[in-house]
């Protein structure tokens, strides 16, 4: 089995090109699946074996979205082994994937955001970097993995434009507003000089900062601000979204700004906040 899946995290990184983040996704997945099986054999996996799987899955109140991504995970590793024929069938093929539950997603109004950001008040090189990277989010809409993966080189302050990797290495250039701008600037003049210092953001030991030393930041400062429950890193980006829609950006646009392969990834946002329903309520009906 193991021998399998390196090949297969191999096949991932080199002829899918597949990001660093996606094949440790892929390696948690198939690690559950592996201590599901136990000593049985790959060549036993059946449908009805798959079906346990799944089940076992839902026993641990796993949401649709999370089974969904464990049976994509399943699936790309026996179609892998049926291509290099070490299976003569694919046991997944016939598996139909959870329902997935339709959630708007959570979003801060424009004051929030302003309240999140000015939480932080910059007096030293780390919290300068808070900041910048606080403004670089919301003036963006990047990923966590694809800020984490900026470097300084990237950033174009003379016109404006952001170089970013994204999924499958797909690389796509972003505006960023003169605000976010303004905060690299404060920060990389603040910041001390290391000996690896490409990457844009580091971390306190003068080292490119990670996913999980972001989250911390964003974080520390949602407590500060109090804003509302079930804020994330991703609560920026979804922001980002809503009030560029809200403001009358087209949804092709905002497709690109986001880095989304298809147009239904990114209709996930076309709801409309309660105030711009109000307005639209107002203006058009009689009795309003």
């Amino acid at each position: 089995m193991d021998r399998y899946s390196e090949k297969f995290f191999r096949y991932l990184e080199i002829e899918k090109n597949y990001s660093k983040y996606t094949i440790d996704n892929y390696k948690l997945d198939l690690k559950g699946f592996m201590e599901f099986l136990g000593e049985t054999p790959l060549e036993k996996v059946d449908y009805l074996v798959l079906r346990k799987y799944l089940a076992k899955l839902k026993e641990r109140n796993l949401i649709s979205k999370s089974i969904n991504r464990h049976l994509s995970s399943l699936r790309s590793f026996f179609k892998f082994l049926v291509k290099e024929s070490y299976l003569k069938a694919n046991p997944a093929s016939g598996l139909s994937s959870p329902k997935q539950e339709k959630h708007l997603p959570i979003f801060l109004t424009e004051e929030e955001v302003n309240k999140l950001i000015n939480a932080v008040e910059p007096k030293d090189e780390a919290e300068f970097r808070d900041k910048a990277i606080m403004e670089t989010f919301y003036s963006t809409g990047i990923r966590v993995s694809e800020l984490v993966g900026l470097n300084i080189d990237d950033v174009d302050f003379i016109g404006g434009i952001v170089k970013v990797l994204g999924k499958g290495r797909k690389e796509r250039l972003v505006p960023i507003g003169e605000q976010a701008l303004s905060s690299l600037r404060n920060y990389l003049d603040k910041r001390k000089k290391y000996r690896d210092d490409d990457a844009l953001f580091l971390n306190k030991n003068g080292k490119g900062i990670g996913g999980r030393g972001v989250r911390n930041i964003i974080y520390k400062y949602i407590k500060i601000a109090s804003v509302k429950l079930g804020v994330s890193c991703h609560t920026l980006r979804h922001s980002f979204a809503t009030h560029l829609l809200d403001r009358g950006a087209d949804l092709r646009s905002v497709q690109e700004l986001l880095g989304h392969a298809n147009l239904s990834t990114t209709q996930i946002y076309t709801h409309l906040t309660t105030e711009k329903l109000k307005r639209v309520y107002d203006k058009a009906h009689p009795r309003a």
